[in-house]
């Protein structure tokens, strides 16, 4: 996707607010639209059908992107970045799938952000596996939680702490504490100029928005809704079968389901993946009907 003259952040408190009221200006976009624009985009790669998707969520971009000014970058990179990740949750975007875009571009966004962040932070000594991005993302959080604001190393009942929430082993824990360099207060300045305030102001928040539970809560109200209607495909035998392997929190195994109706462990597999595929095809098909017709 070729990227288009958005606009962008010439920098300083100034240029941000401008930038800010610049985007405020492109339009949000209604359910049926935003799937109209997006098929446009995946049929056609209609440039003018990706630009509006892609303007349409710039303040999202900007909105997450402020959550990541705690890491001492310029926020307009910060949010160029952004705007990088939710491009390439346009072009991969999928309408049929019943899903908002704002919903899948949300991961997008914020990996393309962590990434730079970590690529700034030159983590590449550190090492970059999920556990330790976790970790790096997570610390100053976790031991605010726990108050384990003290300089040098971590007391041991903390660390432990820490490693069990984040999934991570005691030593990395301990290991990116001290290249972190401690954080001894989270009162202490970010930098040296009194404008830039302190880390405590910089944290980022990772509890849900408002926005964000909202756009969630529709979301799963509406795949709640074309499952319920999905299930309707299915015989007795398949629904069962697909409840007990599928929706239970403790799926029932192959043996158990093949007592109880008298047939073998592969017809039980077999008649999951065929109920599987009926309910997957029945809630695509809600999803069209719901959206509006391809475009």
């Amino acid at each position: 996707m070729a990227s288009k003259a958005f606009p962008t952040i010439a920098g300083g408190s100034l240029g941000l607010s401008k930038y800010l009221e610049e985007i405020r200006k492109f339009p949000m976009l209604e359910p049926g639209e935003e799937y109209m624009l997006a098929k446009r985009w995946q049929e056609h790669a209609d440039a003018d059908a990706a630009e509006k998707l892609v303007t349409s969520h710039l303040r999202l971009v900007a909105r997450i992107a402020m959550g990541y000014r705690g890491y001492g970058l310029p926020i307009g990179e910060v949010i160029s970045e952004g705007n990088v990740g939710l491009m390439q949750a346009v072009k991969r975007f999928e309408p049929d799938k019943g899903f908002r875009l704002a919903t899948y571009a949300m991961w997008w966004i914020r990996a393309s952000i962590q990434e730079y962040i970590l690529r700034s932070w030159s983590l590449v000594k550190m090492g970059t596996t999920a556990a330790q991005k976790k970790l790096f993302f997570n610390l100053r959080r976790a031991k605010s939680q726990l108050q384990a604001l003290e300089e040098g190393d971590l007391k041991p009942e903390h660390v432990k702490k820490i490693a069990t929430k984040l999934g991570v082993s005691e030593e990395d824990v301990v290991s990116m504490n001290r290249r972190l360099g401690g954080d001894a207060s989270l009162n202490a300045p970010v930098r040296a100029d009194a404008e830039a305030g302190e880390w405590q102001d910089w944290l980022v928040d990772d509890t849900p928005s408002q926005e964000d539970r909202l756009v969630e809560n529709e979301e799963l109200s509406r795949r709640r809704s074309y499952l319920a209607n999905a299930m309707s495909v299915l015989n007795d035998r398949e629904r069962q079968i697909f409840e007990a392997r599928r929706l239970r929190e403790e799926p029932a195994t192959l043996e158990d389901l093949s007592s109880e109706f008298g047939v073998s462990r592969e017809r039980i597999r077999q008649i999951e993946v065929r109920a599987f595929e009926k309910v997957q095809k029945a809630v695509q098909n809600s999803a069209r009907q719901s959206e509006g017709p391809a475009a």
